[in-house]
């Protein structure tokens, strides 16, 4: 939001600087971004008048003049300037650039120079080099009285500062200059100004019915035509502004709406009533529907949008952006003003769904005075009858706003307690009353009457907000938090530790932390099982849904890695998958490209695999405190197809305890993604992980064994059904107070292996306690792993 300290003015009674606007702004809570002065750029600029233009002696295309800038130039005496303008001549009064002078379009630096042998002190200028226009095709021409030798930056009235303003998304009411001018008066900075509205009774009902036929989204329609307009050129000092505040001036009509806009935060519309067929109604869209915007753009349009649509076609998309085919142009005689209420929520509902974006939607969006359409009618028609002329009609008010009274009861005493500033009742009643809230005491306590244009107020402790910033955030004392004595005590819980305890580990095992949106788009929502929770009104829509799984954000920063000429990706990421019934703390990690650099040694570069995933699921949730040796490999349970089939799987704690998935991730997957090669991802599910015993170790402590481990290798013919796990599972379980240790060493299927089967080698690690074992025990363990093999399905090979 961009303003001028001239147009503030208007507004606002005071003797004050941009400087003490901007000072007073930021400490208000609205946050200036920048200042500008267009009279900076038009420094060493000046009004001059042409005494002579005589033919260049050495080029056909240029003049030389003798130029009278003032007498404070050259101690009065006319100065040669050479010229190639063709409407260069004696007695043009222009605008000279002096020696010094940086041109605004180039940012050149002008100098004393020879040009084809005559010297130039300096440059007659056109309004392009200017950047006051498009024209190029001569030098400026002033009136004959313009007064020469001041500085054109004064004569055009450009020395008005312009003040740039972040406006959060609450304050709609400051989206207008009016708007900042009330909280800049509540903060003692000048005396709000009355607004004056007009009083316009037109003659006879409009000639264009007006209505609402979608009360939903479109409660209040008010308009009213007038006839007889010419639509020239608006005002200079209404262009002057509009301009200043980044608008370009197109013609009166279309100014007068952009100017009421900034001016009150009050979007309108004005029709050529000539290119209107039937009534102008306020209707929902139907599907399929189409309208040309004033961009120049067609949108296709859905039965959730409402549009302003006449018998024939679509005029407007309600709310956000006019019809080309019903603008004003040079030839407008009759014209229809709209001043509507929309609902916030239907406009920026169609607006992101359009992916279209404009200065009324930034306000309808927010909310606008329900109570202003009368007031705005009268404003924006006075304007059009001072600019252009013409007889209006009286005003036809189809539907009626939601203009219900809202009071909150308040306590004084909430500045203190809540707001950590002692403001005297007598002060806060008056920074109230200056905002525009009705303040009257009732049963010891206040009742404040809530002006129409803060739909951002709904309880006490936003009163305490207001008095507290227009007071001044830094009245707040510094007051420190109250602390026991003695050495403080550790405040992490324990999911917090272990959260930390993984990261360490994840980044000490070659992985990069990666923080990623939990919103996302949709699309990316959808292989995850599209996610439960979606914004009804998300800043984008890419950020709409709350992110069911940790996996899309990582797959879009290996492609962002990717595009970048990173070869190997290992990222990893703690945080919340948000599913139906909660939200799950969670570590996910992806690991893309190449897990090994081509070399001598190797030869060519190796990508990760499924076991990679695995190797590192096990090490993590090993460091998280799960048992990882007695862990069962089972399928995937992901819902979609997120996960490549026969190189997935999870890592459960009995059938139903699925603390991670790992593997491969689905090649369609990764390509919607536009990341290139396998990529290997991994699940942990945090909240899924045993606890703690609440009392005392989980185990006893370590202590070496005094007698040396025996080990013994056993190699069984299974189904190629069985997995390696299940068999290795079962032998471990054969006598548990033996065996300490088993694993997989070999597997083979082929030349001397039944069809449908596989040999599988398992070594089994033995440990005595008390002595050594004997043969016989050994054999006695022996026909146990034998036996609880033959129970998983596997027999010793002979």
């Amino acid at each position: 939001m961009k303003i001028t300290l001239d147009w503030l003015r208007d507004h606002l009674d005071g003797a004050f600087t941009v400087d003490d606007v901007v000072a007073t702004l930021n400490r208000i809570g609205h946050e200036v971004e920048g200042v500008e002065n267009p009279a900076e750029k038009l420094a060493g600029f000046r009004v001059a008048r042409v005494l002579t233009a005589e033919k260049h002696p050495q080029a056909d295309k240029l003049q030389v003049l003798t130029v009278e800038a003032g007498p404070e130039v050259n101690a009065g005496a006319p100065l040669t300037v050479v010229c190639g303008a063709p409407n260069a001549r004696a007695g043009l009064v222009g605008v000279l650039g002096l020696p010094g002078a940086v041109v605004p379009a180039n940012g050149m630096e002008l100098k004393v120079a020879a040009v084809r042998g005559v010297e130039s002190n300096g440059m007659m200028c056109s309004s392009r080099e200017l950047e006051l226009g498009d024209d190029h095709d001569g030098i400026i021409e002033l009136p004959a009285d313009a007064p020469v030798g001041s500085s054109f930056a004064d004569y055009t009235g450009a020395d008005d500062p312009v003040v740039d303003i972040s406006i959060t998304p609450n304050r709609q009411d400051c989206m207008g200059v009016r708007g900042l001018a009330r909280d800049l008066a509540a903060a003692g900075l000048g005396t709000l100004k009355p607004l004056e509205v007009p009083a316009i009774t037109g003659e006879g009902a409009p000639a264009t019915e007006i209505r609402t036929d979608d009360p939903e989204a479109c409660p209040a329609f008010f308009g009213r035509t007038i006839s007889g307009v010419v639509n020239g050129q608006a005002p200079e000092w209404m262009r002057r502004r509009l301009e200043a505040v980044g608008q370009r001036s197109i013609s009166a009509l279309v100014d007068i709406s952009n100017y009421v806009m900034f001016d009150l935060g009050r979007p309108s519309h004005i029709y050529d009533r000539a290119k209107l067929h039937g009534a102008l109604v306020a209707r929902r869209a139907k599907d399929g529907e189409t309208a040309v915007a004033l961009n120049g753009k067609e949108y296709r349009l859905t039965d959730t949008m409402t549009v302003i649509a006449d018998d024939r076609e679509v005029h407007d998309i309600a709310g956000i952006m006019g019809g080309e085919h019903s603008g004003c142009s040079e030839t407008t005689t009759d014209v229809l003003i709209e001043i509507a209420y929309f609902t916030p929520e239907r406009i920026a509902l169609t607006g992101q769904a359009l992916g279209l974006s404009s200065d009324a939607r930034s306000r309808f969006e927010r909310g606008v005075d329900p109570a202003f359409l009368d007031d705005a009618t009268a404003i924006v028609t006075q304007h059009i009858l001072n600019i252009c002329g013409g007889t209006p009609s009286t005003v036809t008010r189809a539907g009626a706003p939601p203009a219900e009274a809202k009071t909150i009861a308040y306590d004084p005493a909430l500045a203190a307690s809540l707001g950590g500033i002692d403001i005297a009742p007598a002060r806060q009643q008056e920074i109230l009353t200056a905002l525009g809230f009705g303040v009257t005491e009732e049963g010891g306590g206040w009742q404040v009457a809530v002006p129409s244009w803060r739909r951002d107020m709904d309880a006490a402790p936003d009163i305490v907000e207001e008095v507290a910033r227009i007071t001044g955030f830094d009245a707040i004392a510094s007051v420190p938090l109250p602390r026991a004595d003695g050495v403080a005590k550790p405040t992490a819980t324990a999911e917090q530790l272990a959260e930390r305890r993984l990261r360490r580990a994840a980044a000490a095992a070659g992985f990069d932390e990666a923080v990623t949106w939990s919103f996302i788009s949709e699309a990316e929502a959808a292989p995850f099982g599209r996610g439960v929770w979606r914004l009804a009104n998300p800043i984008s829509e890419d950020l709409k849904v709350m992110r069911p799984s940790l996996l899309p954000g990582l797959l879009a920063a290996a492609a962002r890695n990717q595009n970048r000429g990173q070869n190997s990706i290992r990222l990893f990421e703690i945080g919340r998958r948000y599913l139906a019934d909660a939200e799950h703390p969670t570590l996910a990690i992806l690991m893309a490209g190449d897990k090994r650099a081509r070399g001598w040694q190797t030869g060519k570069a190796a990508p990760f695999d499924a076991f990679d995933a695995k190797a590192a699921a096990l090490a993590l949730l090993g460091v998280a405190g799960a048992p990882a040796d007695r862990l069962q490999v089972m399928e995937a349970v992901t819902p979609g197809s997120i996960w490549h089939p026969g190189q997935s799987a999870t890592l459960r704690l009995g059938p139903k305890a699925v603390l991670a998935e790992f593997g491969a991730l689905h090649p369609a997957l990764t390509r919607s993604f536009d990341v290139d090669g396998p990529v290997m991802a991994v699940q942990i599910f945090l909240d899924a992980l045993p606890a703690k015993r609440a009392s005392g170790p989980a185990r006893a402590a370590f202590a070496p064994p005094a007698l040396q481990s025996v080990r013994r290798d056993f190699a069984f013919l299974a189904p190629a059904s069985l997995t390696a796990a299940e068999l290795v599972r079962a032998i471990r379980g054969a006598d548990k107070a033996a065996i300490v240790d088993a694993r997989l060493f070999d597997r083979f299927a082929g030349q001397g292996v039944p069809a449908g089967q596989v040999s599988l080698a398992v070594e089994v690690e033995l440990q005595p306690a008390e002595k050594s074992f004997t043969d016989a025990e050994l054999k006695a363990i022996a026909d146990k792993v034998v036996a609880a093999a033959a129970k998983a399905g596997a027999v010793l090979r002979g």
